[in-house]
């Protein structure tokens, strides 16, 4: 049973008591060199916490049942396996932070200061800019749930219908083009709508003759006929499923057995549940990434600048083992690593390139000449950003770049508890060096394990021929922020698949014990199979790779001349689950309204396969084999196809790099 319902003055009280910290918190993040989102933060019992996570952290969404299915798993989640919402934060400018009324104060701490980070994240990471330049989710979503609400109160439309249709939408919620800018239907269309004869259903557009003449001519028509004179569409594969049976389908209706136009509100429902899948596709693309980042800050400020008290510092360190300790698959966990390491790299990077400016240094002979030990003592902070306190004010400069000169003002006429808060008197080269990576405990050693062919690597690239008199006067050069500088660069334009792509090392594997499990047929277990970087990024690869679905694209409008659908599955070594994809036919069926094909390649073992594999301690080797799944509205065929028919779709070697040329410029 759940607590009584915290009444709004209670709410209040909390919130008022939550005030400064919020505002603490925020003056720290932008100190680290965070620059969020503006933050509204909003206390909620434990029923509207559980009704905020199924609705994906906004408070109005459609009418669907899918919502009271996440809202019950959540319930039972917190009752029977002890789960807990620590935090539920909305990308949306201002962004949207929802504060449970029951959590401890450590909790709410950390939670805001996570949030900070998160909202950060929002503002500046690029693909979340391909949907909208100056979001407002809040309202979109909102007056989505009122359109769609319209529809199932109107006494001419069945709810069930409503209900029915939103179901067909869902089910191809990922088959969007997420690299893409986000566009309505109307500029994504470049194709008149579906017609066994084109000409025909373009008299009937009422087209100017100036857009028949400069857009559908002769030669545009002749360049949708194949070599039967068949019209065949798209030109080339279209990724964005959604829009296409937007665009160019038709529902198939029972009575008459035949493919009749979309109603308005049909259209319109395909076309609004479209927009929402775009808005939540970049935190599909960056959950490593944006947990990650998160995780990290948050960890700086409530562990290393003691956001969380004396008192609290025990809770909070429970409350951060179980994010990061959680089984399965962490994103917190890989995330925050990641991001660690990327520092750490370029911290290292950095040092490594001072030293060999240093007269008499070179990368054949780094080891021998420079004690790495003594290197890592000359890297901690200087005492006047790491031990900050009141009685040393007079000993700080306030013209040092590293020193806040007003806020050392104020803290000496007595404004700032520099005791509380000595970040308060720090600028970010000044945070940098204080939480510079390579000195931390955890990190000690890191360093010291450059090999000789990474120091090779780094001098080969080293193209300024300034040089130091000592080592000395070389680490005084290292400049403290180039971990923390890369870290922003990076989270402006990477996703978690371009991230892990360039950043996941096969030191970071072995440091960190990373490795790849695969099912075998003969012993009918799982077994390790890999501890090769390749192979555990191939694998991650997988899982984030269009959020870790299938990858979908229509090949023809008009298969066959048929004016049937033939979709191809882009095979990279996983082969889809028949049953899923028949139910998905099925729904696609009625947005198609005519037969659905799908193209795909599947793996093939015998039963004889197998036992002569056991007999030689070996796996055996599947044979790929090219099929064809069709429904036709009444049931499912599935013939095989010859191997040139679906060659194209076998990966070989998969392009990960999804940045936009613009960005690679």
């Amino acid at each position: 049973m759940s607590k009584p319902t915290t009444d709004r003055a209670d709410k209040q009280r909390i919130a008022e008591s939550l005030e400064p910290i919020v505002t603490e918190a925020h003056e720290l993040a932008t100190t680290l060199g965070l620059d969020p989102y503006p933050v509204n933060y909003w206390i909620v019992d434990y029923d509207e916490m559980n009704a905020l996570v199924a609705y994906n952290g906004f408070q109005r969404r459609y009418p669907h049942w899918r919502w009271g299915m996440t809202y019950d798993q959540q319930q039972k989640q917190r009752q029977f396996l002890g789960g807990k919402a620590y935090e539920l934060v909305n990308n949306d400018d201002p962004a949207h932070a929802f504060l449970q009324e029951s959590n401890d104060l450590a909790d709410q701490k950390a939670v805001i200061t996570h949030v900070e980070a998160h909202a950060d994240f929002f503002a500046n990471n690029q693909w979340y800019g391909l949907f909208a330049d100056d979001p407002n989710a809040a309202r979109m979503l909102a007056s989505h749930a009122n359109r769609i609400e319209s529809y199932m109160e109107d006494p001419s439309i069945d709810r069930e219908a409503v209900e029915k249709w939103i179901d067909n939408v869902l089910c191809l919620e990922d088959c969007i083009d997420q690299h893409r800018p986000f566009s309505t239907v109307e500029d994504w269309l470049e194709e008149p709508s579906m017609a066994s004869d084109i000409e025909e259903k373009l008299e009937e557009l009422d087209l100017s003759d100036e857009v028949l003449g400069q857009v559908f001519n002769e030669d545009w028509l002749e360049s949708q006929r194949d070599e039967d004179g068949a019209v065949t569409f798209p030109t080339e594969p279209e990724r964005d499923l959604i829009s296409f049976l937007r665009t160019h389908g038709r529902q198939y209706d029972d009575a008459t057995e035949k493919a009749v136009e979309f109603e308005d509100w049909q259209r319109e429902i395909i076309e609004l549940l479209r927009r929402e899948a775009y808005y939540f596709a970049p935190q599909k693309m960056t959950k490593v990434l944006n947990e990650g980042w998160a995780a990290y800050w948050e960890s700086i400020m409530m562990g290393e600048e003691g956001f969380a008290e004396e008192n609290e510092f025990i809770h909070y360190a429970d409350h951060q083992a179980k994010v990061l300790g959680s089984p399965g698959f962490n994103p917190y966990k890989l995330g925050k690593e990641l991001w660690e390491y990327v520092e750490n790299v370029t911290n290292r990077r950095a040092v490594v390139e001072a030293l060999l400016r240093v007269e008499g240094v070179t990368w054949r002979n780094f080891h021998d000449r420079i004690d790495l030990d003594r290197v890592h003592e000359a890297l901690a902070p200087a005492a006047m950003v790491d031990r900050i306190r009141s009685d040393r004010l007079d000993s700080l400069d306030g013209d040092d770049p590293r020193i806040d000169g007003d806020a050392l003002e104020r803290a000496r006429d007595g404004e700032i508890d520099v005791d509380r808060f000595p970040w308060k008197l720090l600028t970010y080269e000044g945070m940098a060096e204080r939480h510079y990576s390579l000195i931390k405990p955890q990190h000690r050693g890191f360093l010291k394990r450059i090999s000789q062919g990474t120091v090779e690597r780094i001098a080969r690239y080293l193209f300024d021929d300034s040089r130091y008199g000592s080592v000395d006067e070389a680490i005084e050069a290292v400049n403290h922020t180039a971990g923390w500088d890369r870290m922003y660069e990076i989270r402006a334009s990477h996703n978690d698949v371009t991230f892990l792509d360039e950043f996941l090392t096969q030191e970071f594997v072995e440091e960190h014990s990373y490795f790849t499990y695969e099912y075998m047929e003969t012993t009918e277990d799982y077994r390790v199979t890999s501890t090769d970087v390749e192979d555990v990024k191939k694998k991650l690869m997988l899982r984030f790779s269009n959020f870790g679905k299938p990858t979908i694209v229509v090949e023809d409008g008009n298969y066959n001349n048929r004016n049937e659908l033939l979709l191809a599955h882009q095979y990279n070594g996983v082969m889809l689950d028949v049953q899923q994809a028949t139910q998905v036919l099925e729904r696609v069926f009625e947005l198609w309204g005519h037969p659905v094909n799908l193209k795909t390649i599947t793996k093939e073992l015998s039963e004889n396969d197998i036992e002569v594999a056991r007999r030689r301690d070996s796996e055996p080797t599947p044979e790929e084999v090219g099929k064809l799944l069709r429904y036709d509205g009444e049931e499912l065929s599935e013939t095989e196809l010859p191997w040139e028919d679906v060659s194209h779709l076998a990966a070989t070697d998969i392009d990960y790099d999804t940045k936009p040329e613009e960005w690679l410029a």
